[in-house]
């Protein structure tokens, strides 16, 4: 469902768009409704496309406000409420679990083959080194 609605949302994106750069601006840049042919009233007139380029957006823009509120309503329709009182993370430890064994951190880093008295060797470079000056 979300995804229908999405490509109508992006459609008219699309389409609103294309309607408001066909408008006549006040300059008179990219109107398509100029000069020539029919009376004043007429469907290509610049008066008449005026007229239903400016319905044509609004109508457009009515229907982007509504899949705009769809898609809000159908992001948050299975959400729980929760308080805003609460921190985000009351329900989980913060922080990293400590093994039961009495362990430390470093016990959980140290490689499973070595012993827990000494420390492995250094892998070897992977590639070759450059010199540092002391």
């Amino acid at each position: 469902m979300e995804n229908v609605v999405l490509t109508i949302h992006l459609i008219l994106a699309l389409l609103l768009i294309g309607v408001v750069l066909l408008q006549r601006s006040e300059g008179g840049g990219l109107g398509i409704g100029g000069g020539g042919g029919g009376g004043s009233g007429g469907f290509f007139s610049a008066r008449g496309s005026a007229n239903v380029l400016t319905r044509t957006t609004a109508i457009l823009a009515l229907l982007f406000f509504i899949t705009s509120l769809s898609l809000t309503l159908i992001a948050t329709w299975g959400r729980a409420p929760r308080s805003i009182l609460q921190p985000a993370g009351t329900s989980q430890p913060a922080g990293p679990q400590v093994p039961q064994s009495g362990g430390t951190i470093l016990d959980q880093i140290r490689p499973q083959g070595a012993p827990s008295g000494e420390t492995p060797a250094p892998a070897a470079p992977s590639g070759p080194q450059v010199p540092q000056s002391q």
